[in-house]
């Protein structure tokens, strides 16, 4: 049994422990963090270790996997911290605030030989697998365009608005899941060469300095094109929807999109991620932890570590998706076509 400790106690890290129960041959044994109330809190309800520190958390010998799910400046910290005790390391999107701070953490892991993985949710996700799957058997023809949206009323959690420390706002936040499935369609051998974005803060002023619209051009090698749109503006619930063009047909997915839907009088409790109203016309998602893949990622990662295997997301991955961000925040500033170093 694989002994995984886990820093962070918000709501991704809730859904990281849900999905570890989907995960045969792993076993959640200790948390972090930063709030001592919240990991007590968190230690309770899953019935694991509490720990007081990053260092005592990596420092168990119980521990062979870390996966670090806390906001996006303390990434690299709790990266060396982990990398320093020699585990594995899985980490959330995005992997780093700027292109240069993820090739730290890069640097790190390389450098303590540790195993890795980049926690890119939507490519496991099992609609969009099975779009994937239906692409690679040529079933649409040669894939030319592609268009993803990832979209809410708005972050859960204060340090999301924050956009000195977050790194970005809501392209940072939305759209590293977006530029990956676009990565992952149109392989990753077939680089992106240049983008164009805009981005804009359009209702949240009073909260944040960061865009919380933001729509972003992505130019393939292959002559390929992507279109992704990132909100925090759109009420209602998630938005999670690619759309896929190809030669000889087109393929649709909306991992928001369940079973089951209604108009409700009285609220019944939680029904889906961001959802804005708890009566009138509700969409709830079943099985929101493997919906949204992230059972499935979990699951990739530990077989892939247990088997001494480079799984399909690495930080390798995490250092191009932010790099591509980088260059659309250059083009929201420049208003031009940005070239991807």
């Amino acid at each position: 049994m694989i002994g995984v400790g886990l820093l962070g106690s918000g709501f991704i890290a809730e859904s990281y422990a849900d999905a570890l129960l989907d995960v045969r041959n792993a076993e959640l044994v200790a948390c972090y963090s930063r709030s001592s109330k919240r990991s007590a809190a968190f230690a309770d309800k899953w019935k694991i270790t509490a720990c007081a520190s990053m260092e005592e958390l990596c420092a168990d010998p119980r521990i062979e996997i870390v996966i670090v799910a806390l906001p996006n400046e303390i990434h690299l910290e709790a990266c060396e911290i982990a990398a320093r005790h020699g585990k594995a390391i899985i980490c959330t999107k995005p992997l780093a605030r700027t292109e240069a701070e993820a090739q730290k953490i890069l640097d790190v892991v390389n450098a303590a030989g540790v195993w890795h993985g980049y926690a890119e949710s939507s490519v496991f996700s099992p609609n969009v697998a099975k779009a994937y799957e239906m692409v690679q058997a040529g079933g649409i023809g040669k894939l030319l365009t592609m268009r993803a949206r990832e979209g809410h009323s708005g972050p859960h959690a204060p340090h999301f608005w924050n956009a000195e420390t977050a790194g970005g706002g809501a392209l940072l936040d939305m759209g590293c899941h977006t530029v990956e499935s676009a990565r992952h369609f149109f392989g990753k051998d077939n680089k992106v060469t240049e983008v164009m974005a805009w981005g804009s803060t359009m209702v949240h002023g009073d909260k944040t300095t960061g865009e919380d619209t933001a729509v972003a051009l992505l130019k393939f090698a292959g002559g390929e094109m992507a279109t992704i749109e990132s909100s925090w503006i759109e009420r209602g619930g998630m938005q999670l929807r690619h759309e896929l063009v190809g030669s000889a047909g087109r393929l649709v997915t909306d991992s928001s999109v369940g079973p089951v839907w209604g108009f409700i009088e009285n609220p019944v409790g939680y029904t889906v991620e961001k959802a804005d109203a708890e009566t009138g016309w509700v969409y709830p998602v079943p099985e929101e932890t493997r919906a949204y893949g992230f059972s499935q990622q979990m699951r990739h990662f530990v077989d892939h570590y247990v088997a001494g295997k480079v799984p399909s997301e690495t930080f390798e991955d995490g250092v191009i998706v932010n790099r591509i961000i980088d260059a659309c925040y250059r083009s929201m500033k420049t208003g031009q076509w940005e070239k991807v170093a």
